[in-house]
């Protein structure tokens, strides 16, 4: 069985891009902060945020002959940094889903990311997690918080990792949301639990997870870790490039920082816990855009052998960020 798995698309509906590359900074009242986040923009992260949906059809293109197809969250840019309660964000995201769906069929499963919630911008201290949002995406997108399907030995998770990590996330909540999010949270756990609960001892797991920071959490539950070990692979998202993987591991351990701001007291809580990511044998699937800095966009296939005599075989498919349709040659990994 061929999976092809992609993650944070960040298609721009006509909406979205009409606010310009420049929606993260334009709102910045510091002339310093603006310079930097521009910077930061140009050189590292993407320069061109809103022009990348012609990289969906590439990997459409490319992906089609798969069995499955696996969106691991992240449709829209989130321009709005509200999630799906933006109506411009919720077109993103419905084009996204609509090709996607489109081409696969009953064979695409999506997960939710950050984005299809809403989260506090990292400059400006704009937007945060919305409960319309959670509706929308279950409503209008048909997002499903938790599945599985079954190939034999092999069981396919996906889960909500904003729920997951909630307690991380929580001051991306308006206060008056905030108990509707902890019963939300509470409801999935025990859906993800019950999952783990009637693992066979036979089954393998390939989890997939948007936001690593949720695994510590589900490391903490004993149902959930007396199963870890079953646990093949681990698949996220939200990273964007294994430069910022690599440093994530470089600073697991570190203390939580609460002293300069939002956004530093919430990447120092998740990387806290980083160290506990281990056990669940984490694989990195890059935006598909990649940052600008390294242009290491592209996706993930993973070949899996139902009758288990071998371990599943991952392979990384770059999609560089130019015209053409040229691809990189495709690095493999063994899956160990």
């Amino acid at each position: 069985m061929r999976v092809a798995i992609v993650s944070d698309v960040h298609y721009a509906s006509a909406a979205e891009q009409a606010r310009g590359n420049d929606y993260e900074f334009r709102g910045l009242a510091n002339p310093f902060l603006r310079t930097f986040v521009r910077f930061h923009r140009r050189f590292l992260w993407l320069r061109d945020p809103l022009s990348q949906n012609y990289l969906l059809d590439r990997f459409i293109e490319q992906a089609n002959k798969y069995d499955y197809c696996i969106a691991n969250g992240d449709y829209s840019c989130n321009s709005a940094f509200v999630g799906l309660s933006d109506d411009a964000a919720l077109q993103s995201a419905r084009e996204c889903l609509q090709k996607l769906r489109q081409t696969f069929g009953d064979r695409f499963y999506a997960n939710f990311g950050d984005h299809e919630l809403g989260k506090i911008s990292f400059f400006g201290g704009r937007g945060g997690m919305r409960l319309a949002s959670w509706r929308r995406a279950i409503e209008d997108l048909q997002l499903r918080p938790f599945w599985q399907f079954r190939v034999r030995n092999y069981v396919l998770l996906g889960v909500v990792s904003s729920l997951l990590a909630l307690p991380v996330y929580a001051s991306d909540c308006l206060p008056e949301e905030y108990a509707e999010w902890e019963r939300l949270r509470e409801e999935h756990f025990d859906e993800v639990c019950a999952a783990f609960h009637e693992l066979q001892p036979e089954q393998r797991v390939l989890l997939f997870c948007h936001d690593p920071t949720a695994l510590s959490f589900l490391w903490h539950d004993e149902t959930i870790r007396s199963k870890v070990p079953q646990i093949e692979r681990t698949i996220i998202g939200h990273l964007h490039s294994k430069l910022i993987w690599w440093k994530s591991w470089l600073l697991a351990g570190m203390p939580r920082v609460a002293f300069l701001g939002h956004t530093a007291k919430r990447l120092t809580s998740a990387l806290r816990e980083a160290r506990l990511w281990r056990h669940f044998h984490v694989r990195l699937c890059p935006a598909l855009a990649g940052i600008q800095l390294l242009n290491d966009g592209g996706f993930l296939t993973i070949e899996i052998d139902p009758e288990l005599r071998r371990l599943a075989h991952i392979q990384f498919h770059a999609l560089p960020r130019n015209k053409q349709n040229t691809f990189r040659k495709a690095k493999s990994d063994p899956g160990k």
